[in-house]
């Protein structure tokens, strides 16, 4: 009993309970600011992800990647919140879901 009880401890510290983080839309290359003249910022983001960048969320002070590469596309410069695990080794949110949060 003792072993079970040890056991399921260490799996539950091992495990990181899905938080929820609220920001925009953004992608690694461009951050916080989007200045490619003549797009709209969601234009920009979705430019920069397919070419060097990744898909990222902004929550006013950091950049956190996203393991999802292909729902935020829809969701480009708009206020979301995202459901998931933050592996802080790696700044990346694993992520559950993305959903558009109230302003």
């Amino acid at each position: 009993m003792k072993r079970l009880l040890l056991t399921l401890a260490l799996a539950g510290m091992l495990g990181a309970a899905p938080q929820t983080f609220t920001g925009v839309i953004t992608d690694t290359l461009c951050g916080a600011r989007h200045n490619m003249q003549g797009h709209s910022d969601a234009e920009c983001v979705k430019m920069c992800a397919k070419a060097s960048g990744q898909y990222a969320l902004f929550d006013g002070q950091n950049i956190l990647k996203l393991s999802d590469q292909k729902n935020p596309a829809k969701f480009a410069a708009q206020r979301v919140k995202v459901t998931g695990t933050l592996d802080p080794k790696t700044n990346t949110i694993k992520v559950t879901s993305i959903e558009p949060a109230a302003n």
